[in-house]
């Protein structure tokens, strides 16, 4: 059972957000009006998204330092999960635009450093996919994953607020913090953030326990 509380956990969360979110009853902004119910989804995403590619980096600094293997399966597996919470994050903010902005993609500073940070991730995969030795591979991967990291918080936290943006928070467009204090919200997003994290983690987890198991019977 100490094992499994946490995946307990992230079931009942997801359950509570997916079934709160649609029911609570949110508050009437101009132009989002329902779609602001997004905000437990599109938000979370991106939070799980930068977590998961953090656990990759901190793996691929441990694998350059030991040379072990599993750290590079560990990196490997998490930057993979990652990049599938990046396309939701990005799906569902997509959606979320073409509601409220009119239009899917609008060249938004925040949409094109997000877009670009995917590419340099998507690439870190055709690097793997294009090299067959085990070590050459988890030390080249290694590094540019390191290289993703850091070109990862210039783009997404730092660029988009230097300039004028859509996206609440960024360029003077105020944050919902300022203009929202909706109670009901923060009693549904905060358990969001929680749980979907955990599903991040969870399902990295199993990815990387299935990649352990292969390269164990590889090397036997």
């Amino acid at each position: 059972m100490s094992r499994w509380w946490w995946k307990i956990l992230c079931i009942l969360l997801l359950g509570y957000v997916v079934a709160a979110g649609f029911l609570m009853p949110v508050p009437r902004l101009d132009i989002l009006n329902e779609t602001i119910r997004n905000l437990y989804f599109h938000v979370p995403m991106w939070f799980t998204m930068m977590l998961l590619f953090t656990i990759a980096f901190w793996y691929s600094i441990l694998y350059l330092r030991t040379g072990n293997l599993k750290h590079d399966i560990y990196a490997w597996q998490f930057t993979n999960t990652g990049i599938f919470f990046s396309i939701l994050g990005m799906a569902t903010g997509m959606e979320w635009a073409k509601y409220t902005w009119g239009a899917a993609w609008s060249n938004d500073p925040k949409q094109l450093c997000t877009a670009l940070c995917m590419l340099i991730y998507f690439a870190y995969l055709i690097l793997r996919g294009g090299m067959k030795d085990d070590e050459k591979r988890a030390r080249i991967s290694a590094v540019y994953n390191i290289f993703a990291y850091a070109m990862m918080i210039p783009l997404l936290g730092v660029l988009p607020r230097m300039v004028d943006s859509l996206h609440p928070g960024n360029g003077g467009n105020p944050a919902f913090k300022q203009y929202d204090l909706d109670n009901n919200m923060k009693l549904v997003f905060y358990p969001a953030v929680i749980g979907w994290i955990l599903l991040g983690v969870w399902i990295g987890s199993l990815k990387t326990r299935t990649e352990l198991i292969k390269f164990h019977r590889e090397n036997i």
